[in-house]
């Protein structure tokens, strides 16, 4: 047993000797090619087990003969591991090479296109890893592409819309000014008209700014669907009359949801306003409320015909005005675009969805909203 010990401490003290005078090594080859790192790796592991096995030999007093041939063994068996250790660290670094000329390619035009076989499993990861950042970034740029397109469109329709009144106002005012308007009063009356229609812009204008710069403020309490849908077709009454439009009750359940009421109130009263005015005379309107997966979905669907498929994905979109299936104020907003952008916004804050498809006669806009939690049971007396 202590032959055996004092053989375990002689490979031992070998082998930490090789590390001592190869530790200088590790520090020299900082930042260098990996397949040197390897190299260096395999020889610290020879010299290692070389030494130890020469500091045994000498202790057990082998022939000249049995020396030479563990020698050999050494020799041959360290030749082979330098090697392998040399073709293995090569194919490490060619694959590493390989890898950083594609990820120059991440966030071009083309999209990374990954190595075909990675020599490992890190690198393979890491090629996965830069395949999805390169797809992110190309929906970002699509998305950044679009919302600029957006954009555009939306200063040229509020431009437009600004243009309209104010050359009416200009007129009406030089009219009152020259002394030739007959019925000042009417001018006035149209006058007070054309600037509620401004001020209204200019409010949904800052409404969606606030929206899309996280600013939208909600003040959250525990309403039922059916007061807000009553509160909402009360304010879109007197247009949907004077339209000749019909409002009609498509199944209201009256469900508890935990939201801003004024807020919602607003969804409501431009999904309703869209609806009218897209809706031709003696039409219908109709507004339900239902409950599903635990979510309260409103739906507010009309007679406008319907929108072209491929314009669809496009009707929240800021700017958008509809095509020919609906009149140019389909938005509700005298075709700025900013209602029903502002009806996504307001629903994305709180954590809903609001979605379109078409219908038999018309296109059917629903708001999913997150059910009301039931409320406490008293505590037993």
């Amino acid at each position: 047993m202590t032959d055996f010990l004092v053989i375990v401490a002689l490979a031992a003290l070998g082998a930490a000797l090789a590390g001592l005078l190869a530790a200088p090594a590790v520090r020299v080859l900082r930042r260098r090619s990996v397949a040197l790192s390897l190299f260096a790796v395999a020889a610290l592991a020879v010299a290692a087990m070389a030494a130890g096995t020469v500091a045994v030999a000498q202790a057990m007093f082998l022939s000249g003969h049995d020396l030479g041939v563990v020698m050999a063994v050494v020799a041959v068996s360290g030749v082979v591991s330098l090697a392998a250790a040399l073709l293995f660290g090569r194919r490490i670094a060619a694959g590493s090479r390989e890898l950083a000329r594609s990820a120059r390619t991440v966030g071009s035009e083309g999209g990374f296109v990954a190595p075909a076989e990675p020599p490992t499993a890190e690198l393979a990861a890491l090629s996965r890893a830069l395949e999805e950042t390169s797809g992110q970034l190309a929906e970002a740029r699509e998305r950044e592409r679009a919302l600029d397109a957006s954009r555009r469109e939306l200063i040229a329709g509020i431009s437009h819309n600004l243009r309209t009144p104010l050359a009416g106002l200009r007129a009406m005012a030089e009219a009152l000014e020259d002394g030739v308007a007959e019925d000042t009063a009417r001018y006035h009356a149209r006058m007070r008209i054309e600037v509620d229609r401004l001020a209204a812009m200019v409010d949904d204008l800052f409404e969606l700014s606030r929206i899309q710069a996280g600013a939208l403020a909600l003040t959250l309490s525990r309403v039922s669907v059916y007061d807000l849908v009553g509160e909402a077709l009360a304010g879109a009454g007197p247009l949907a009359r004077a339209s000749g439009v019909r409002l009609v009750d498509g199944g209201v359940v009256p469900l508890p949801v935990r939201v801003d009421a004024q807020q919602i109130t607003r969804v409501l009263g431009n999904l309703l306003v869209n609806a009218i005015r897209a809706t031709p005379a003696d039409g219908t309107v109709a507004v339900s409320a239902r409950h599903e997966e635990g979510r309260v979905v409103l739906a507010v669907e009309d007679g406008c015909g319907g929108i072209p498929p491929e314009d669809l994905p496009r009707v929240f979109d800021t700017g958008w005005r509809g095509g020919a299936a609906r009149t140019p104020r389909a938005d509700g907003m005298g075709g700025a675009g900013l209602g029903l952008a502002i009806v996504r916004g307001i629903v994305a804050a709180h954590e809903g969805r609001a979605t379109v498809r078409n219908t038999g006669a018309g296109c059917r806009f629903e708001v999913e909203l997150p059910a009301a939690e039931a409320p406490a049971a008293p505590p037993a007396a």
